[in-house]
């Protein structure tokens, strides 16, 4: 995205959508990727109301998020664009807004990494995690947290691991 300062992510937030809905997927290639053919397109507040599940000092992924947006909607996965996106709308919102604060910094991309297109890019993320509970170390360079899967709708402890932040 660019720039952001002039934008009203809070509005891009909670328009107005023909969302959720499935689309049937008619791509092989996609069918194979992903699993099946029943493809989600979940609106932007779903995405929001999953990273604000992530408890005080632990972290999600967006693929997290995505299998459960998935799950709770009957479908074989979700547009993992929009999933991106609306991800990153959620976080420019929430630091648009002076309360009912998203706790954005404790999603990471689906493969762990942190989002150089959230607010502050990288550089804020370590300070947001000592600040507001997520453990860290050396710096913010190698950080300590417990990833989270989202089931039935809760966040449940799943493994710990080392995050190298690239």
């Amino acid at each position: 995205m660019a720039n952001e300062e002039r934008k009203d992510f809070n509005a891009m937030l909670h328009r107005e959508t023909d969302m959720p809905r499935i689309q049937i997927v008619t791509d092989e290639a996609t069918i194979r990727k992903y699993g099946g053919e029943r493809m989600l397109l979940a609106p932007p507040l779903a995405y929001d109301a999953a990273m604000r599940q992530a408890p005080f000092g632990r972290l999600i992924t967006v693929g997290d998020i995505r299998a459960h947006l998935a799950r709770a909607h009957g479908a074989d996965f979700t547009d993992p664009i929009t999933a991106g996106i609306f991800v990153s709308i959620a976080a420019w919102a929430s630091s648009q807004r002076a309360s009912d604060e998203t706790p954005w910094w404790r999603t990471l991309k689906a493969n762990g990494e942190l989002n150089p297109k959230y607010p502050g890019g990288r550089r804020r993320r370590p300070v947001c995690w000592r600040r507001r509970g997520t453990g860290s170390r050396a710096g913010g360079a190698q950080i300590s947290g417990i990833m989270w899967r989202i089931t039935n709708g809760r966040c449940i402890d799943w493994k710990r691991e080392w995050l190298r932040p690239t």
